[in-house]
C-alpha cells in the first residue's frame, strides 16, 4: 500500500539510535582484522578494543554492533556486566594505569586495608586504584595487579615502582622487565618438547591408536571414584557416561575459572605443567568422543593465558595424534562464571548468568550440545589413573577415603600454598604436616574449609576428614578444597561479612533473592549487633530462592559464626 504524504513527511533520514562513527569502525576493523565476527566471539573481540584503547567508547561498541550485525543493546549488556570491561558513554576515559587490591578474605587478613588507603596518595591522580575481589593468588597475600602485572607479597612501594616502570604485562621468564618476585608470578614450565621428551602424550596416542578401548577408559576413571574437584564433586566417570550417552557431536568445556576466594591450586598446575591437563582433556575428549574442546579461563591469569596460547599452538603445530579442535576463551572477571551453566554462557558471547535446570549441561550444554564440563585438577589426574590404574588412586587416602586431593591453603600459617595430600586428611593435618604450623604468635581458632561458600567450622572440629559428604551436616562443604586458616587474631564476625560483601560484589543480578539478599545481609552484618532472627530469616529465603550456588552458599559464614561462635556475637565488630 503506497504510503501518504503525512508519512514520508514523517519517515527518518537516518537510523534510530547512534550511528556509526568512521574512524571508530577503521579502529574496530584494524582491530578484529580476518576473525569471524561471530556472536561467541564478542567477548573475545571486546577485549581486543579494552586492551588496545583501555577502555569500551561509546563509538567503539557501536561499530563493533554494526560490524558483527548485533543489536547495541547486545553488546552493551554483555560489556556492563564484566568487571574487567570500562564502558564509557561520552565522558572521559578511565587513567591509563589501573592498581587492583584484592581485599578478599586472605588478602584482607594480611593487611589490604592498608594498602587500599596508602596507595591512592602515594601513586596520584593519574593512577585509579580500585579494590578487587579474590585473584586467585592467596597464598602470596596481600595481592595487587599493576594494570596485568600481579605483585605478590604487596607494598606501597613495590607497587609504586612497577607503576613508575609502565610495567603492566605478567613479566615473561626470559623478558628484560624487572619484577621483584619474577620467580613467584612467573616460576616456569614444562614446555610441549620437554614434556614429549618425558613421554607425554604417550597414552594418548597409544588411546587413540587402539591399545585401550574407550570403554576400558571411562571404566578407569569410574573405579578410581575421582570426582570434579572443581567444587561440586561428581563422580568423573560417571559424568563421562552420561555425556557419552548424548547425541553427537558433543562438547568439552574445561572451566578455570576458579574465582572462588582462597583457591588457586588450577593457577598452579597450569604454571607448571599444562600438558599433563591437556594429555587429560585429549584423553577424555576421545573416550567420550568429543568433537571441539573449549577452555574458559579467567581473565586474572594473564600469566597462565600466554602459557596456554604457546603451548596449544605447539600442540597443534606438532599433534602426537589426531585431536579435536581446541578453543581458548578469555573471562572478564565474573567470579559467577564458575558456575558451569554461566561459564557456556559467557563462551557463548552473552552475560554470565546461570541458567535454569533441568535440562542439564551434560544433555544440552554449550551451544544446545551434551557438553562434558571438567576442571584443571580433574583431568590433571586422568593420565596417571589410565596409566596406573584404578587401583594405584585408591591405594592412597586416610580415614577409608580414596585418592589425592590438591589444597589451596592459606591465612594464618607459616607455608601456605598448594598442598598435596591424601584424601581424608583433616585440617590440624593440613597445618602440623604440610604447612609448618601456625604463624608466630597465632593460635588456631577456625577455619573455611571451602573457600568463601564452604562456612567456618572452629578449631575444635578441626580433626574432621576434608572431604565430599563430611562436612555437609555441620552447614559447610570443601567444595574446591580452598582452606583458609583463621587464628585468635581474627574476628569471626569480620571475616563473615569479608565474605558477604564479595558475593554481594559478585552476584550476577538475575535473581532477587541473590541480588538483594547479599546486599541486605551485608548491611545488616555490618551495622551493629546481628540480629539472629532476621538474618536467619533472610538466609532461609536465599537458600530457598536463589537461582544458583551462589546465592544458596551465600549465608553459610554468617550462619557458621551464629552456631559456632555465639560468644562472639556481644562483641563490637573489630577492623581489620
Amino acid at each position: 500500500m503506497p504510503k501518504t504524504k503525512k508519512a514520508l513527511k514523517r519517515a527518518r533520514s537516518t537510523p534510530k539510535g547512534r550511528r556509526v562513527d568512521p574512524l571508530a569502525h577503521q579502529d574496530v576493523l584494524a582491530l578484529l582484522d580476518k576473525a569471524p565476527r561471530r556472536r561467541d566471539l564478542l567477548i573475545e573481540h571486546l577485549h581486543k578494543i579494552q586492551d588496545r584503547f583501555g577502555c569500551l567508547s561509546a563509538p567503539h561498541l557501536v561499530a563493533l554492533a554494526a560490524e558483527m550485525k548485533m543489536a547495541m543493546a547486545e553488546v552493551y549488556e554483555v560489556a556492563t556486566f564484566y568487571h574487567h570491561f570500562d564502558v564509557v558513554k561520552d565522558g572521559a576515559p578511565p587513567p591509563a594505569i589501573t592498581v587492583r587490591v584484592c581485599d578478599s578474605i586472605a588478602c584482607e587478613m594480611a593487611g589490604a586495608h592498608e594498602l587500599l588507603t596508602s596507595l591512592p596518595a602515594a601513586l596520584g591522580p593519574s593512577v585509579r586504584v580500585l579494590h578487587a575481589p579474590c585473584v586467585g593468588r592467596c597464598e602470596t597475600a596481600p595481592v595487587a595487579v599493576v594494570g596485568q602485572n600481579p605483585v605478590p607479597h604487596a607494598n606501597t612501594a613495590k607497587v609504586a615502582a612497577l607503576v613508575q616502570a609502565k610495567a603492566l604485562k605478567h613479566p615473561r621468564r626470559d623478558g628484560a622487565a624487572s619484577h621483584p618476585h619474577l620467580e613467584i608470578v612467573t616460576p616456569g614450565h614444562i614446555d610441549h618438547v620437554a614434556y614429549r621428551e618425558n613421554g607425554g602424550y604417550k597414552l594418548a596416542r597409544a588411546c587413540i591408536g587402539g591399545a585401550k578401548t574407550r570403554d576400558e577408559v571411562v571404566a578407569a576413571m569410574d573405579d578410581s571414584g575421582l570426582r570434579g574437584l572443581g567444587g561440586a564433586g561428581f563422580p568423573a566417570g560417571r559424568k563421562w557416561k552420561s555425556v557419552a550417552a548424548g547425541p553427537a557431536p558433543r562438547l568439552m568445556a574445561i572451566n578455570i575459572d576458579e574465582g572462588e576466594p582462597g583457591t588457586f591450586k588450577d593457577r598452579f598446575y597450569l604454571e607448571r605443567d599444562p600438558h599433563r591437563f591437556l594429555e587429560g582433556a585429549l584423553i577424555a575428549a576421545w573416550a567420550v568422543d568429543i568433537a571441539e574442546i573449549y577452555i574458559y579461563l579467567r581473565d586474572e591469569y594473564h600469566g597462565c593465558r600466554e602459557i596456554l596460547e604457546t603451548e596449544i599452538a605447539a600442540l597443534q603445530a606438532n599433534p602426537p595424534c589426531p585431536i579435536p579442535p581446541i578453543h581458548l576463551r578469555r573471562g572478564a572477571g565474573a567470579y559467577i562464571c564458575g558456575e558451569e551453566s554461566a561459564m557456556i554462557e559467557s563462551i557463548e558471547g552473552k552475560r554470565g548468568l546461570p541458567r535454569h535446570r533441568p535440562p542439564y549441561v551434560a544433555q544440552v550444554g554449550l551451544f544446545g550440545r551434551p557438553t562434558l564440563e571438567q576442571n584443571v585438577e580433574t583431568l590433571f589426574w586422568v593420565r596417571d589413573i589410565v596409566e596406573k590404574g584404578a587401583a594405584w588412586f585408591t591405594s592412597h587416602g586416610r580415614r577409608e577415603r580414596k585418592g589425592f586431593r590438591s589444597f589451596s591453603v592459606s591465612g594464618r600459617i607459616k607455608k601456605p600454598g598448594v598442598v598435596l595430600a591424601p584424601a581424608g586428611v583433616t585440617v590440624r593435618e593440613l597445618i602440623e604436616e604440610f604447612c609448618g604450623g601456625m604463624t608466630d604468635g597465632h593460635a588456631f581458632k577456625a577455619y573455611l574449609p571451602g573457600g568463601a561458600s564452604g562456612g567456618i567450622l572452629p578449631a575444635a572440629m578441626g580433626d574432621l576428614p576434608l572431604d565430599f559428604g563430611t562436612l555437609e551436616k555441620y552447614g559447610c562443604f570443601v567444595g574446591s578444597h580452598a582452606v583458609v586458616i583463621l587464628s585468635d587474631k581474627d574476628d569471626m564476625k569480620a571475616v563473615a561479612l569479608n565474605l558477604m560483601k564479595f558475593f554481594e560484589d559478585e552476584s550476577c543480578g538475575q535473581c532477587t533473592p541473590c541480588r538483594v539478599g547479599t546486599e541486605k545481609a551485608a548491611a545488616l552484618m555490618a551495622s551493629g549487633p546481628w540480629d539472629a532472627a532476621l538474618l536467619e530469616e533472610l538466609s532461609a529465603a536465599m537458600r530457598d530462592a536463589s537461582i544458583c550456588g551462589l546465592g544458596q552458599a551465600a549465608p553459610n559464614p554468617l550462619l557458621s559464626v551464629l552456631k559456632f561462635f555465639p560468644e562472639e556475637l556481644t562483641k563490637p565488630l573489630k577492623a581489620w
